[in-house]
């Protein structure tokens, strides 16, 4: 008994020496880590009602844009005028300039629009112009300042809420605008969120739809915006003074941030980029959940860098690159590519404006002429869209540059009366149809030849200079007959050529960072031979 007792004791010390067994589970290695792309491809689904439902709520947006970006047509319109009874006037005059002060009236009254609140006539005329430029000058900088906000630590979402609130903030604020100039500031600051609003909402519908989708919908964004120009003519005929109509046309934005970008979710291209690849686990699950999807355990997420990198791959890595103006251009393919997107969105954005601005001076009825307009638009969309895979990012824009300068070229030669008066106004309308097309098309292609990294950055650069492209529009259209026709059919023909300096990006995949894009433009065929665009 005692020799067991002994034996039994060693045991027992020698078990008390040893580790006790881990109760750690053991770590298993990720069976497939995927990129965005490849992840919607394989499990997710590449656009089924979960993209659906955000890509709907997320371009609601789009037509609250054309709210605070078209107001002026109403607001700052020229109204009718009448001969005060009794004195003497000259009821066939051109214009109140030629008559004595106190001989006419507007026919509306001074609340009828910013013009004849202040008198914006005759002399003062500019100052009309002046507001609307401040506008886009505006724009350009909120393209800067929410384009980098969007791809810092704020995210495409929460930019969206930020420029959403100042937009309504500031247009209900412009309705109580006691001065001019107090009016031209406002309308100043309400640019600068206006600027912020189209970088972020683009990218956030279209970044969580899959490669082979993300045209058509792309392409189908703008449509939204020609609503909101339609939805805009029937509500400025409702509300006619033009403080009403600006309270009527800011209230919608409130709305938009209360009842709708709750159901929003942030881009999972955005949350990995971060670093935060839980959050975007939680995303890509939401999506295959939705779609009626299985998303197995063991697969999860990667950067496009670490799918060339096989070294970078583990189950504990976080990557994040943040994206910078600094980062854009100092690699020689998205420099060369910004400076490209940046010339083409500037002659664009003059002749998509300026060729707007001629369809007022039809002088019919105004409402019509813009509801006429938002609907000739849709055309476009629908044609540009149902081509794009068969055409190409590249045929697309050509083409749309090209039969819109085409047009303006043969409107430049066309005199501005008689039968020919009716030939040149159809030339702009196709002149318009040609830059409606490229317009909706051009965010698409901003969108593919960037990373995530940086996409938004280089969609701010473009969309400033797509304001500054603005702010000439009503210039050009100032210069009037065959010359402004001749200015656009140049800035047509110029873009078109441009985009033969950029490369197709049709069904290929949206890179996540620099170093993945530079991998895959080297890994890709025929990469040894290409430049470096």
């Amino acid at each position: 008994m005692l020799g067991m007792s002994t034996l039994t004791s060693a045991q027992v010390e020698l078990q008390e020496q040893q580790p006790p067994p881990s109760t750690e589970p053991a770590v298993e290695l990720p069976k497939e880590r995927l990129t965005v792309d490849d992840m919607l491809q394989k499990y997710c689904g590449e656009f089924g009602p979960w993209q659906l439902k955000n890509f709907v709520l997320v371009n609601l947006s789009w037509t609250l844009e054309a709210l605070h970006i078209m107001v002026v047509i109403f607001a700052d319109h020229e109204p009718r005028w009448q001969c005060v009874e009794g004195v003497a006037c000259d009821r066939a005059g051109k214009s109140v300039c030629e008559l004595k002060p106190g001989s006419w009236e507007w026919v509306e009254g001074r609340r009828s629009s910013t013009v004849a609140q202040w008198g914006l006539i005759c002399g003062d005329k500019y100052k009309v112009g002046l507001a609307q430029a401040m506008f886009f000058l505006g724009s350009m900088m909120g393209s800067a300042i929410f384009g980098y906000l969007s791809n810092s630590a704020l995210g495409r979402k929460r930019t969206l809420a930020l420029v959403s609130s100042l937009n309504a903030t500031f247009g209900l604020l412009t309705a109580a605008s006691p001065y001019y100039w107090t009016y031209v500031l406002l309308r100043f600051l309400t640019g600068i969120s206006s600027g912020g609003n189209s970088v972020s909402t683009f990218v956030l519908a279209t970044e969580p739809i899959g490669p082979t989708k993300r045209g058509v919908a792309g392409m189908s964004s703008f449509y939204f915006f020609s609503g909101g120009i339609a939805i805009l003519s029937g509500m400025a005929y409702t509300f006619r003074p033009w403080r009403e109509l600006y309270i009527a046309s800011s209230i919608p934005s409130l709305v938009f941030l209360v009842a709708v970008l709750p159901f929003v979710s942030e881009s999972p291209r955005w949350y990995l980029v971060r670093g935060k690849l839980d959050e975007a686990m939680k995303v890509m699950k939401s999506i295959a959940k939705c779609n009626g999807k299985h998303l197995p355990e063991g697969v999860i997420l990667l950067l496009d860098q670490e799918a060339f990198n096989k070294d970078d791959r583990g189950p504990g890595h976080k990557h994040e690159e943040k994206g910078s103006f600094v980062v854009l251009i100092r690699s020689p393919i998205t420099r060369i590519r910004l400076l490209l997107a940046m010339s083409i969105s500037f002659v664009g954005a003059i002749a998509y404006y300026g060729l707007s601005l001629n369809v007022v001076n039809l002088k019919t009825n105004l409402y019509l002429s813009v509801l006429l307009n938002a609907v000739a638009e849709t055309p476009a969309y629908t044609i540009t869209a149902a081509l794009l895979g068969r055409l190409g990012r590249k045929g697309i824009g050509v083409g749309t540059f090209w039969l819109s300068g085409g047009f303006c070229l043969i409107g430049s030669l066309l005199r501005s009366h008689g039968k020919w008066k009716v030939a040149r106004m159809v030339c702009g309308i196709m002149g318009i149809f040609g830059m409606a097309g490229n317009y909706n098309f051009l965010f698409l292609y901003l969108e593919e030849l960037f990373p995530t990294a940086v996409r938004n950055t280089a969609m701010g650069c473009a969309t400033l200079a797509i304001q500054m492209g603005a702010v000439l529009a009503p210039f050009v259209v100032v210069l009037g007959g065959g010359l402004a026709f001749g200015v656009f059919a140049v800035c047509g023909l110029v873009g078109g050529s441009l985009v033969f300096f950029l490369p197709e990006t049709v069904n290929k995949p949206l890179y996540d960072t620099m170093a993945g894009m530079e991998l895959g433009q080297r890994t890709s065929p025929g990469g040894a031979s290409r430049s470096a665009f």
